[in-house]
């Protein structure tokens, strides 16, 4: 479970041996895993300016906590088919999230306990706010670079196993039996590690147990389908079109296409590429008129696609697809890398904030000198509440109102910044580690 509960109580003449009395009433029912948590001796300050640090704190551990998942689901983006495996990927101080926070020592080089809470607070909000800063800065030149290749693989050959599903970031419900379509759904672009989300048509055949699909031929690549010698290039008077037709249309194609427009030289169509639902044909005519045979064409539910022959183009468009590739590629190493050491040292002052946090609090709630046991508990899912009774119970006599749950949830608590439904007899923290919005 990646739920914790951080807590604490005081240590007096009566409660010397809270630790082992905790530890025994919740472990021996198995409601939790307890470990102690250590909290060096802070320089507590004024209890007014504690006051104006909690509420401080509470900000600050929410924008910490959002910073920590944001570095965390962009590692599983950027992993893509690998995403499962991001877990794995991101330590704490080279340990995973569990054995850091369960065994937490406070990071002396860091954060110098000789410092002051307000100047410790400080160098984490501005540590974690150029890492926010940075990941803005690194996400949008790679997401660019990605971007750009996904709009020209978006156009390209892609494949499916039929009966099976979809390969892609995540599951998707649909899966293909046999050919048909058009099928919405994440796709494995052919010879690349990308994927796409697009509404694609199969082509009409396998090829063992792969199916072949193809974007929509009014948008596709057509580097590597057309030829020179299909088109009528560098003339004065002439040009050739690019019709879609459909499958149903073809006949009267073949009927009407000459009679669409003045000027088209006859017989000039032919057809370039077909998939299940219809062919591009090429038609050959005179510029003037190209105009008013796109009119009549769209008027019988033929659609001119929008393309002019220039080998130039179809090779700049191969090689900008190489050259984007190849880019995507040397931005991925690094930025992984990074991610994964600004990823330990935001998830580190995450929980050096919660170690503060039960500090500043534990000094408002049970006072000077300082002398409290910070405790992390990990609670059994199925024993939560029983949990919960159990130390209501076992704490019940440092708040009785709030342990009898009679604390009124409008009443304002000065200085103690934390959810009316969270307040306890007992300080009281939630740390949650599940980092991903994913399953």
């Amino acid at each position: 479970m990646s739920e914790y509960w951080l807590i604490s109580a005081p240590v007096d003449k009566s409660n010397q041996q809270i630790w082992e009395r905790m530890n025994t009433v919740t472990e021996k029912a198995s409601l939790s895993n307890n470990y102690k948590f250590p909290i060096p001796e802070l320089k507590v300050g004024t209890l007014d300016s504690l006051v104006g640090l909690s509420d401080e704190l509470g900000k600050l551990d929410t924008f910490v906590e959002g910073i920590v998942k944001k570095l965390a689901q962009y590692t599983a983006d950027i992993m893509e088919d690998s995403k499962d495996k991001a877990q794995e990927n991101l330590l704490a101080n080279g340990v995973d999230l569990h054995r850091y926070v369960t065994h937490f020592q406070w990071d002396m080089a860091k954060y110098p306990i000789k410092q002051s809470l307000q100047n410790i607070t400080e160098v984490i909000a501005k540590q974690i706010s150029q890492i926010d800063t940075d990941l803005k800065s690194r996400a949008m030149t790679y997401n660019n670079t990605k971007g750009n290749l996904q709009n020209l693989e978006r156009k390209a050959v892609v494949t499916n196993r039929p009966g099976r599903p979809f390969w892609g970031t995540s599951p998707v419900a649909t899966t293909l039996a046999h050919p048909g379509g058009p099928v919405q759904g994440q796709y494995r672009l052919l010879g690349t590690a990308s994927t796409i989300t697009e509404t694609i048509t199969p082509v009409g055949h396998l090829s063992g147990s792969w199916v072949t699909f193809w974007g929509s031929l009014l948008t596709r690549t057509l580097a590597d389908i057309v030829n020179k010698e299909d088109f009528v290039v560098d003339s004065e008077y002439l040009t050739t079109l690019l019709a879609f037709v459909p499958k149903s249309n073809y006949s009267n194609w073949q009927k009407t296409y000459e009679s669409l427009a003045d000027m088209v030289v006859p017989r000039s169509t032919k057809m370039i590429i077909e998939d299940i639902e219809g062919a591009l044909f090429t038609v050959t005519l005179f510029k003037k008129t190209v105009d008013e045979f796109k009119i009549r064409a769209r008027e019988n539910k033929f659609i001119v696609r929008e393309f002019s022959y220039s080998e130039e183009e179809l090779h700049a468009e191969k090689e900008e697809m190489t050259r984007l590739s190849a880019d995507k590629k040397q931005q991925y190493g690094p930025l992984l890398r990074w991610l994964k050491v600004n990823f330990s040292e935001a998830y580190i002052a995450w929980i050096h904030i919660k170690a503060l946090r039960v500090f500043v609090e534990s000094v408002l709630r049970y006072g000077l000198p300082v002398n409290f046991q910070a405790m992390l508990l990990q609670p059994n899912k199925k024993s939560m509440k029983r949990l919960r009774d159990v130390l209501n119970a076992l704490f019940k006599h440092l708040d009785e109102v709030a342990a009898a749950s009679t604390v009124d949830a409008n009443m304002d608590i000065p200085g103690l910044n934390v959810n009316q439904q969270d307040y306890y007899a007992y300080v009281y923290f939630k740390i949650d580690i599940d980092l991903f919005n994913f399953k």
